[in-house]
């Protein structure tokens, strides 16, 4: 799945079924479903995890909490906006995904 995929697929009422649970959990963001999103991903290991828990806090407005799991993915805290850092996010996990 590339990027415009995963975008196209937010029109619909339930994600792709094959999704892993990094990118489950940001299209439930995306849906508007933060509580979803943090329960998919806040017992999942690795750095990526991490960093979408992070991001998902500073969504939440809990900076404190954020920064703790930016320093625990070892990335500094994102500047930009939300949804600069969410496209980074997804961006980069498809990527990843494709390179596999």
């Amino acid at each position: 799945m590339d990027y415009e995929l995963f975008i196209t697929s937010l029109e619909k009422t339930t994600p792709p079924a094959d999704l892993p649970l990094a990118l489950l959990s940001l299209w439930h963001d995306a849906q508007g479903n933060w509580d979803i999103a943090h329960e998919t991903i806040q017992n999942e290991p690795g750095e990526t995890c991490a960093w979408i828990h992070a991001y998902l806090h500073r969504k939440e407005g809990d900076l404190w909490n954020a920064r703790y799991w930016y320093n625990k993915c070892g990335r500094t805290e994102f500047k930009g906006s939300l949804s600069e850092e969410w496209e980074r996010i997804v961006r980069s996990l498809v990527e990843e995904r494709k390179a596999a």
